[in-house]
């Protein structure tokens, strides 16, 4: 059965109101008071997100007028844009059950981000620029999420690329920051030539670049579980593994802490590094048709979430661990996705896109008041003269720990419960995740505990600017403290009382759920005692965390310390992200660098080429030099070569 397709003219504008924000301010930004640069800003995410409401309520109301569930959509054409061959794209968007809780969360949450921004950049010397930046940024990720088609997808997906450069390296006055933006457009180059040619694989299997055909023709063209799939979803998932931070190339990432704070916030929460998990979930048929792909997902994913989170337990820049705490979360995505439930890994997005926005704010709240410090060592005591920053920011912590009933809880418990129960898991993907979620309580809850807790470590002339936050700045953090909490409801499973809505809103969109591509149904009735059980756990492990943490950090705070001179080697091992940027450096950039330099510039560009070229301007000046000595002005020269070529050319017909 076909996707019912219903025309919806207004789509556009989604798309179209930040890009008309961005141009407006960057023509007329300069001029404008700081206030209106900022509304206008703020108003063009904010009409997004009303219009992509309203879009949902629509598409909501479809299936209850005889429509039925079977992945009705909107859609909005607005032009033919290639038509090459077999090639036909057009600039189309569709707003399906994914894309209505992706365009809810990206322009809901980035709006937010606006507003704050409003407050949090106020005393900037280049405040237009940033807000043309960021309205550019929503555009792209806007336009990614919405495309029909994987080419259109593709042009949001490089521009959020070019955004993320521009933002992260904003302040490029510092050559440190400007290095960092450097190094995400970068290492996202790399994983987009392998999005890239699975892109074209697509095509030239499929002869289409349009989801819902891909979804209507893989199952029927593509062999399940053969090389083909496989390579396809191989490639798609290193473009994945670049945008959304995942090893190896998740190290763009934690530099890209450089950019000012409210970037942070956009980058980590709603919108670039979710762009890899979504599109996995977008393609969800392909996937399941490669279950050898599916794996190496769910692998990856469970490597990252422990991998950064060991690193995240003992960095000292408030910003580095909630950057690390990004890659973690996304891990958990990335094995959510793995083992198929892909359900669960956009639930974990939308929760993980409040409390982390509410995170990287509540930082930025932080540094505000610490005039720019970000070395938790030198906070503490935060509490009493930030009440504000700190009850939300505590949400937002008791979200990620998986404490319930907070968001976090419900999304990624359902991840663990996946892992244990599907039969593309294994309890050692289980067991994986399971660590990392303690290890993300402690050193969570060590954030905390050092920033807002105990007595406050900062020089006298920074204690006597501690203040709260504006209102510009903390009202997102109050609204996205309540998104924390009650934004899991939505996912609250049957077990627990509720009726896991937000899995069966988006069932009618995956293959493994309406039977487009035919899985194993694994065990589907494990006993309610072993689900309560992993429940049960799942808290556990978090409460552990959280102690673990009061005693290190609040009980006995020389504990650290002493730990770390017992294994100095293992302390620096991880305090120094394993050297990973340190291998990358002496084993492919350097290399790199020289192979450049040396073959490709001196010896190619500088030899072969710049050879080639000044070979052929040596020739034709040493030919201008004999033809000058020819035109030397002396008639009786002229007459006696006009008779030599006289005699040559009567010569030659002789012959």
């Amino acid at each position: 059965m076909e996707p019912l397709a219903v025309q919806y003219d207004i789509l556009r504008w989604i798309v179209l109101s930040p890009l008309l924000g961005a141009v407006v301010i960057s023509l007329l930004g300069r001029t404008l008071p700081r206030k209106l640069t900022g509304t206008i800003a703020s108003a063009a995410v904010g009409v997004s997100f009303f219009i992509g409401l309203a879009a949902f309520i629509k598409l909501k109301g479809l299936a209850g007028h005889g429509h039925g569930e079977q992945a009705a959509f909107l859609s909005d054409t607005l032009y033919r844009w290639l038509a090459v061959g077999g090639l036909s794209v057009d600039v189309a968007f569709a707003f399906d059950r994914l894309s209505a809780v992706m365009v809810l969360v990206v322009a809901g949450v980035s709006a937010l981000i606006h507003i704050y921004s409003m407050g949090y950049m106020a005393h900037d010397k280049s405040y237009w620029r940033y807000f043309a930046y960021l309205n550019l940024f929503v555009f792209f990720m806007l336009v990614l999420v919405l495309a029909d088609n994987a080419v259109v997808m593709f042009v949001g997906w490089e521009g959020v690329g070019l955004c993320s450069y521009l933002l992260i390296g904003f302040w490029f006055e510092d050559p440190e920051k400007a290095y960092a933006g450097k190094k995400a457009f970068i290492v996202n180059r790399i994983g987009d030539f392998g999005f890239l040619l699975g892109i074209i694989l697509i095509f030239w299997t499929l002869g289409t670049v349009n989801f819902n055909e891909i979804a209507g023709q893989a199952p029927a063209v593509l062999v399940a579980g053969g090389s083909l799939a496989t390579l396809i979803c191989l490639l798609l998932f290193l473009g994945a593994t670049g945008k959304s931070a995942q090893i190896p190339l998740y190290v763009w990432l934690p530099d890209a802490m450089a950019g000012p704070t409210p970037v942070s916030a956009l980058i980590h929460a709603a919108t670039m590094v979710t762009a890899g998990v979504y599109m996995i979930v977008r393609l969800n048929v392909l996937y399941l048709l490669a279950p050898a792909a599916m794996c190496v997902v769910a692998v990856v994913g469970a490597a990252t979430a422990i991998y950064a989170a060991s690193i995240g337990l003992v960095q000292n820049d408030i910003k580095k661990v909630l950057a690390y705490s990004t890659v973690s979360q996304l891990g958990y995505m990335f094995l959510a996705v793995g083992v198929g439930a892909f359900s669960a890994g956009i639930f974990h997005l939308m929760t993980h896109a409040f409390f982390k926005a509410l995170l990287f704010l509540g930082s930025g709240s932080v540094i505000h008041a610490m005039s720019g410090k970000q070395d938790i060592r030198e906070m503490g005591g935060l509490k009493k003269k930030m009440p504000v920053t700190y009850w939300t920011f505590l949400f937002a912590t008791l979200a990620i720990a998986g404490i319930p009933p907070f968001a976090g809880f419900f999304s990624k418990d359902e991840i663990l419960w996946k892992a244990f129960s599907s039969p593309q898991g294994h309890w050692g993907l289980w067991l994986i995740g399971f660590a990392a979620a303690g290890m993300t309580a402690f050193y969570m809850f060590r954030l905390v505990f050092l920033t807002f807790h105990g007595q406050c470590r900062a020089d006298e002339k920074t204690k006597s600017h501690l203040h709260e936050s504006p209102y510009l700045m903390t009202v997102p953090l109050m609204v996205l403290g309540v998104l924390s909490v009650i934004g899991g409801f939505v996912g609250i499973p049957e077990i627990l009382g509720g009726g896991n809505g937000f899995h069966h809103w988006l069932a009618p969109l995956l293959g493994n759920e309406n039977g487009a591509v035919q899985v194993s149904a694994g065990v589907q009735h494990w006993p309610h005692a072993v689900e309560y059980t992993m429940i049960a756990l799942s808290v556990a492990v978090a409460v552990a965390g959280i102690f673990g943490a009061w005693v290190f950090y609040i009980k006995q705070p020389e504990k650290p310390k002493q730990l770390a001179e017992r294994w100095p080697l293992l302390h620096q091992l991880v305090y120094n992200k394993y050297y990973i940027d340190e291998i990358y450096n002496v084993f492919i950039v350097q290399p790199i660098k020289l192979t450049s330099t040396f073959l490709l510039w001196k010896i190619f560009d500088a030899g072969v080429i710049d050879g080639v070229v000044n070979l052929t301007g040596s020739s034709v000046r040493g030919l201008g030099r004999v033809a000058a000595r020819l035109q030397n002005g002396y008639a009786q020269a002229y007459a006696v070569t006009f008779l030599i070529g006289v005699l040559l050319l009567i010569g030659s017909f002789v012959w």
